[in-house]
């Protein structure tokens, strides 16, 4: 097992962890796990019973569920409490995982989880659209639903998240500090994707590929 945790957040506590054991990419992959994940960074921390709640999972699973979590790194017991009564809370406010391995079970669990998390980001933004009708005029002006094609080299691509980084990081400190949110501020979900579109008419196969998708 491995996880590398990045710096740290101004309240000291790692801003992500980095998680490179095939079995802690594999754990982690678990949608109820991944939800509890989420949970313990927006609300935490609780305890089983309130996790119960939010997941609709029995407080028997979700005190296994996080369990397994803290074994990997990614949760722990936060102070106070005993028994299924134990708070916990989560160990970083953002989880990395390679992009690339040359270890082969490295690179098809990242590759799971990056699936797994892909489904999530999907389930969770039709969920918003369904639901956006409720929204103020001003909010439902504001979300965005869009996509670019660019053609770019893998340098620049790397660029461009590198400044989106750069331009959110200034208001993550809102996360934890509900002073530093101005009036009328709500919780946004930005989601950021970036993949070579193999859908586009005469792209490229890859090298020693045959162009087919899959």
């Amino acid at each position: 097992m491995s996880q590398t945790p990045e710096p740290a957040s101004p309240d000291g506590a790692p801003r992500s962890i980095r998680l490179t054991d095939p079995r802690a990419l594999r754990a982690y992959a678990h949608p109820t796990r991944m939800a509890l994940v989420g949970f313990l960074r927006r609300s935490g921390p609780f305890t089983a019973t309130r996790a119960a709640e939010l997941t609709g999972e029995s407080v028997a699973s979700c005190s296994y569920h996080l369990r397994m979590l803290a074994k990997y790194g990614l949760v722990e017991e936060a102070p106070g409490g005993r028994g299924r009564e134990k708070p916990w809370q989560a160990t970083a406010q953002f989880t990395d995982w390679p992009g690339y391995s040359e270890d082969p079970s490295v690179a098809e669990a990242s590759d799971a989880l990056s699936v797994a998390v892909a489904e999530r980001y999907f389930e969770r933004a039709v969920r918003a659209i369904e639901q956006r009708h409720r929204l103020p005029r001003a909010w439902r002006e504001a979300e965005q639903f869009s996509d670019s094609l660019l053609h770019l080299t893998p340098e620049e691509l790397t660029g461009i998240g590198e400044r989106i980084e750069a331009v959110l990081q200034p208001y993550e400190d809102r996360e934890k500090d509900p002073g530093r949110r101005p009036e009328g501020a709500r919780p946004v979900s930005l989601m950021r994707l970036g993949f070579v579109d193999r859908e586009i008419p005469g792209e490229a196969p890859e090298a020693g590929g045959t162009g087919a998708e899959g």
